[in-house]
């Protein structure tokens, strides 16, 4: 079983539909027991990361996700969720994050070039900077769908993908049981798919 950690803050409905369509049993929930016997969790997010954050910490699923991870259950953030997955964010001052992937989340303005439009909306190709299990059924080049302005940074050794908006920004993370996709997969048609199928296999 996959469950969606439902804190308040993430899309739920799509997601779980793409998961389901995927050969997934998924349960969205909060509740502790449940997230306990899962196989695997997914923490969405959309919007501010201070704002999930407190959420996230005044539901206690911060505690619930740490001891998961510890256990050595394979986490995967979504978006927002990934970043959260990170030790701190300068998204409206400075916020700490859970830790589980070293480095920060930083405002995407300053690296990309003049006249790029920030937000970040749209499809973009992924580049593999190593081999990755969560990519086993996609190609190099294959396009996933964005929808951010803050992106992960100083990440070093953990980026297994980019894409190039400009620069070449953090696409997608990894550290042990724990991985992060900036992108939405249950937005990215089947390239999104064949990474959740790739995910539930892990």
């Amino acid at each position: 079983m996959v469950a969606v950690i439902d804190y308040g803050v993430g899309n739920l409905f799509s997601l779980r539909r793409s998961l389901e369509a995927v050969g997934a049993e998924v349960a969205v929930t909060a509740d502790e027991k449940v997230i306990a016997r899962a196989d695997r969790l997914v923490l969405p997010g959309v919007g501010a990361f201070g704002d999930a954050a407190d959420k996230l910490r005044s539901a206690g699923l911060d505690q619930v996700l740490l001891e998961q991870a510890r256990t050595g259950k394979t986490i995967l953030g979504i978006c927002l969720g990934m970043q959260l997955l990170f030790d701190r964010s300068f998204e409206f001052g400075e916020h700490a994050g859970l830790g589980l992937i070293a480095g920060d989340v930083v405002d995407m303005t300053p690296v990309v070039p003049a006249g790029y439009k920030v937000p970040h909306i749209g499809w973009n190709a992924l580049h593999f900077t190593r081999p990755h299990p969560l990519f086993r059924y996609v190609k190099e080049g294959d396009c996933v769908y964005f929808v951010h302005s803050f992106y992960a940074d100083r990440c070093g050794k953990a980026v297994i993908a980019t894409a190039e908006y400009g620069p070449a920004l953090t696409a997608a993370a990894a550290r042990d049981n724990v991985l992060g996709c900036q992108f939405h997969p249950e937005k990215s048609g089947p390239v999104g798919l064949a990474i959740l199928r790739a995910f539930c296999e892990l």
